[in-house]
């Protein structure tokens, strides 16, 4: 397993990251680390079917799929490497989030490894959500308050298990390590770097200042180009 997280950072920076939504962060991030604008989040477009749900901020925990073909381990060894598989979940970090890249190729999402079971036992787990390329299931029974981000909603598990867990994944276009630091919502996810984890609550206060400006005169009655051009002077002296 890899790590990218060496020490936990400090509840009260998860729960001020968890303040913004994930465009939010995202802005925060061009401001604190521009060198990231173009890598870490996700670029394709996922299902959500709690957009009500606040962000979730957690440690990753990471796996793969396949729900095409059979496992073929013998059923005493898919029973250990199921306890090991929570073990890996239940341990280190927390909270955590399960990141899940599905490997069948053309077939991503063709059975579902997530439903009613898996979203109550990660959740009791110490989960807060998942983040998946592969699909989902059992919306109605759904663990209440766990968030879902996944690439499709079907009827069917198939032949769905597990085939690692640990490694790096990568899901909608971002790229994704054991213990990465995620911020998530219905918007999508982001891989945030713990040393400018703390950073970012400022930055984003900062970005809603500048935009502060802009959004009253584009939203005004009297609203003009010069009146524009000023604000956006404005906005550019902001600090």
């Amino acid at each position: 397993m890899t790590s990218s997280a060496a020490a936990p950072l400090a509840p009260s920076v998860l729960e001020a990251l968890a303040r913004y939504d994930t465009p939010t962060i995202c802005n925060a991030m061009e401001i604190v680390a521009p060198e990231r604008r173009l890598i870490g989040y996700t670029t394709k477009p996922l299902v959500c079917p709690f957009p009500d749900l606040p962000p979730m901020v957690g440690y990753a925990r990471t796996v793969t799929i396949r729900s095409v073909v059979k496992s073929g381990l013998p059923a005493d060894e898919q029973g250990r490497r199921r306890i090991a598989y929570y073990e890996y979940v239940g341990t280190g970090h927390g909270p955590r989030i399960a990141v899940i890249q599905d490997i069948d190729g053309p077939d991503i999402g063709y059975g579902a490894f997530w439903g009613e079971v898996q979203s109550n036992v990660h959740k009791a787990l110490g989960c807060l959500g998942v983040v998946t390329d592969g699909s989902i299931r059992d919306i109605p029974q759904w663990a209440p308050g766990f968030q879902a981000l996944a690439g499709s909603i079907g009827p069917s598990h198939a032949w769905v298990h597990a085939e690692s867990f640990g490694g790096e994944v990568r899901v909608a276009g971002m790229t994704v390590r054991s213990d990465d630091l995620i911020h998530a919502d219905r918007h999508g996810a982001i891989v945030i770097p713990a040393d400018i984890a703390p950073k970012l609550p400022e930055a984003a206060e900062l970005c809603a200042r500048r935009e502060t400006p802009i959004l009253e005169i584009a939203r005004a009655a009297d609203f003009s180009l010069e009146k524009l051009k000023d604000a956006l002077k404005r906005s550019a002296e902001i600090h």
